[in-house]
């Protein structure tokens, strides 16, 4: 998985927009390490976000996050501190919510860039709601 929101036009500028990326998220995540061209932010299960430069605008994407309910707290704790917009859908036609899909808790923020990103604490589909 890799995203890479914008045009940087050096490695200061990048990772200038991973810092806060990074530490909205309230998971404690690992500062990135440089990989060739990436700047990789290890994630649970051996999964990684690969971060890169772009020489033209990134249309933005949607990432969801499988985390614990003591994860979800320290999230939704920093989203709330930060002032950070967030919904209870995808179509941010609930505003200031989170949602309770499949017995869980979800919702919606968007990162530095625009891009769409969701923690939730139970799988689609996993139970009612």
């Amino acid at each position: 998985m890799s995203s890479n929101g914008t045009s940087w036009s050096d490695l200061s500028n990048l990772r200038a927009y991973l810092a806060p990326f990074c530490s909205h998220t309230g998971l404690g995540l690992p500062a990135p390490v440089r990989f060739g061209p990436f700047e990789v932010v290890e994630l649970d299960n051996g999964v990684s976000l690969d971060f890169a430069a772009a020489d033209e605008p990134i249309q933005p994407q949607h990432y969801a996050f499988l985390i614990s309910e003591a994860d979800f707290d320290a999230v939704f704790g920093r989203i709330r501190e930060q002032g950070l917009q967030y919904w209870a859908d995808p179509r941010r036609c609930r505003p200031g919510e989170i949602n309770h899909n499949d017995g869980g808790r979800g919702v919606y923020f968007p990162d530095p860039d625009g891009h769409y990103l969701e923690v939730i604490t139970r799988p689609y589909g996993s139970g009612s709601g």
